[in-house]
């Protein structure tokens, strides 16, 4: 029988942060990056149309609480499953960021 193979600490499902980090990077880390995304879009809401940039201002408050949630609910024995929908949040805090400054600019071009 053949030995398995090495770890490879280069593929993504194998990096620190998503393997044994307690999470609490990713909580300051994504606590830095709620408060500058909210900061903007609230800036933005003085300039264009209120509505969308005050709704992903409340989006991303709500995505970083799931954090929270996140890495206070899931067991330490899940490590990788707390990560992983840690890493997704922080990601969808971005998306929903850069999205809705991207139809902001939009409409303010328009305008």
């Amino acid at each position: 029988m053949a030995a398995a193979a090495p770890r490879d600490p280069t593929r993504i499902r194998e990096q620190p942060a998503l393997t044994t980090s307690s999470g609490a990077i990713w909580l300051i880390v994504g606590a830095l990056f709620a408060v500058i995304a909210i900061g903007v879009l609230l800036a933005l809401a003085t300039r264009v149309p209120a509505g969308p940039a005050i709704g992903a201002a409340v989006a991303v408050a709500v995505l970083y609480l799931g954090m929270v949630v996140v890495r206070l609910a899931v067991p330490a024995y899940r490590r990788r499953l707390r990560l992983g929908l840690m890493a997704v949040l922080m990601l969808t805090m971005a998306a929903v960021s850069l999205g809705t400054v991207l139809v902001l600019a939009e409409i303010a071009t328009v305008r």
